[in-house]
């Protein structure tokens, strides 16, 4: 059989009999053994001389011939194919290459050069002050599961992609939902069904920004959203929030900005709510600059002692905001599923662009969230856990009175399901060795600092802050964890190069 020998591994079975094969003679080819043009043996010697089925050794030929290594007919005796390029050979191993770097679009460029923290770690802490985590047994499984199945069993004619904003019957139950749950009257046609909040808001930024153009973000704000749209390469804006949220006298005169994102019901991080005064002043600002207003409801509808803020689209009558729901917070961030409300202008460029990005969202699930909707199940599951996670503030608010150092205080926590712990006592760039020394007691804490758009040393002097999620934490965690914290900053405190 000339130049084709036995592999040495051993197995058993024509499927690994046939892989040594392809394995060995394409090798052979590869490394010049079978140059280019030369006969292979038949399938029927090959295979007496291997002591191996001729299905085996066929079925090798025929995958080689299909990747263009080997050349076949009926009749005639295949033959190694020529080559499209024949590799170079060389006696000396070759000079190791640098690698250089890969060349990326703009846009790919400035992605590249964002500096974000680290996810959280894989591996949680044993109490984990996470904002953005919910608690697994706050999802309402038993109705989830009874709507899912109930969907899955649906008969359908085919199974093929639907429009790109989403499943009918989720935008009309979202229809009549916000009008009952945030005083927003829309069509369903205003309705686009997305991938969570963060694909909202990464088409406000593809759609409406270029580069050089300028956007008012809020000072501190949701560090995401301020990356997503830098990522354009316009210029961010950055003011300065109050107690009542975004202070809107500031905001800039000329035309060169485009865009406002804001988090008027619950201010993120710091937890203020934009009154009416100050909407109807960014209102204003948008239709004379001709802008576009973000709104983000990322949390809106937990708000404890009264019911939650409207939209700020609510009162829009120039259409010019855009509104961003999630079902994030209320069911599972998981999950994977938001939506935005559009002005009519906007619907159309905003689904074709959606229909680019990834066809649509998740069918099943958007029908399974339709029918718990419908049904009233939903929004008896947001009072429920509107109630669950009430406790677990009250909690964490009444831990910090009780173990934390004199002057220690939560802000922001009238609504949602964080508050800002603000540390008088310690400076800002004490956070992250505070949060690093109370993570390797087994709680996790993080520090507001990275919220921040501009250094410190341009801002209003401010203590240290902490940025605590309690909504996948129990009453006892909650306090647990305070404990630890407390038990920290007295040992920090006790050293004299801690404070200013």
């Amino acid at each position: 059989m000339g130049q084709i020998s036995t592999p040495s591994s051993q197995g058993s079975g024509a499927d690994r009999a046939g892989r040594r094969i392809y394995d060995l003679l394409r090798s052979q080819i590869a490394d010049g053994t079978l140059a280019a043009g030369a006969q292979v043996p038949s399938t029927r010697a090959l295979a007496a001389d291997l002591g191996v089925s001729r299905t085996t050794v066929t079925a090798a030929y025929e995958q080689l011939a299909a990747e263009g290594f080997l050349a076949t007919s009926a009749g005639r005796v295949a033959r190694v194919a020529t080559p499209l390029a024949a590799p170079e050979r060389s006696d000396t191993k070759p000079k190791q290459r640098g690698r250089t770097a890969p060349t990326l679009s703009a846009f790919g460029c400035r992605v590249a050069a964002i500096d974000m923290p680290g996810l959280a770690p894989a591996e949680p802490c044993r109490i984990d002050f996470l904002y953005g985590a919910v608690a697994s047994r706050d999802f309402p499984s038993l109705a989830w599961r009874r709507a899912y199945q109930a969907e899955l069993l649906r008969h359908q004619r085919r199974l093929y992609y639907v429009a790109p904003e989403g499943d009918a019957s989720l935008r009309r139950s979202l229809q009549g939902y916000l009008r009952r749950a945030r005083g927003l009257a829309c069509d369903a046609e205003q309705i686009l069904v997305v991938h969570g909040s963060q694909q909202a808001i990464d088409l406000c930024a593809r759609l409406l920004l270029n580069p050089g153009d300028a956007f008012v973000f809020e000072e501190p704000g949701y560090l995401m959203a301020r990356r997503c749209f830098e990522a354009t390469g316009a210029e961010a804006l950055a003011i300065a929030v109050d107690a009542l949220g975004l202070g809107t006298a500031r905001l800039p005169k000329d035309d060169r900005t485009r865009l406002a994102y804001v988090t008027p019901s619950h201010q993120f991080p710091l937890g203020g709510v934009l009154p009416i005064g100050r909407r109807l002043e960014l209102l204003r600002w948008a239709r004379t600059h001709r802008a576009w207003v973000v709104e983000d409801d990322y949390d809106g509808e937990f708000r404890y002692g009264q019911r939650p803020i409207d939209a700020l689209q609510s009162i829009d009558t120039e259409g010019r905001v855009i509104y961003i729901g999630t079902f994030s917070k209320a069911l599972s961030p998981q999950l994977r599923l938001g939506y935005l409300v559009l002005p009519p202008d906007l619907v159309p460029v905003f689904r074709q662009a959606k229909r680019l990005a990834d066809r649509h969202a998740p069918v099943l699930e958007q029908r399974v969230l339709a029918s718990l909707i419908d049904s009233g199940a939903y929004e008896r599951h947001v009072r429920r856990t509107r109630r669950a996670h009430e406790r677990r503030r009250a909690a964490l608010l009444d831990a910090v009175e009780h173990h934390l150092p004199g002057g220690a205080a939560v802000t922001g926590t009238a609504a949602g399901l964080h508050g800002v712990l603000w540390l008088p006592f310690l400076r800002p760039q004490d956070e992250p060795a505070l949060a690093a020394a109370v993570r390797s007691r087994g709680v996790g804490v993080y520090p507001v600092s990275p919220l921040f758009a501009k250094p410190e040393s341009r801002m209003q002097p401010r203590p240290a802050g902490l940025i605590l999620g309690y909504a996948s934490l129990t009453v006892e965690e909650i306090d647990q964890g305070m404990r630890v914290l407390a038990a920290v900053i007295a040992e920090r405190s006790a050293k004299p190069s801690v404070g200013r």
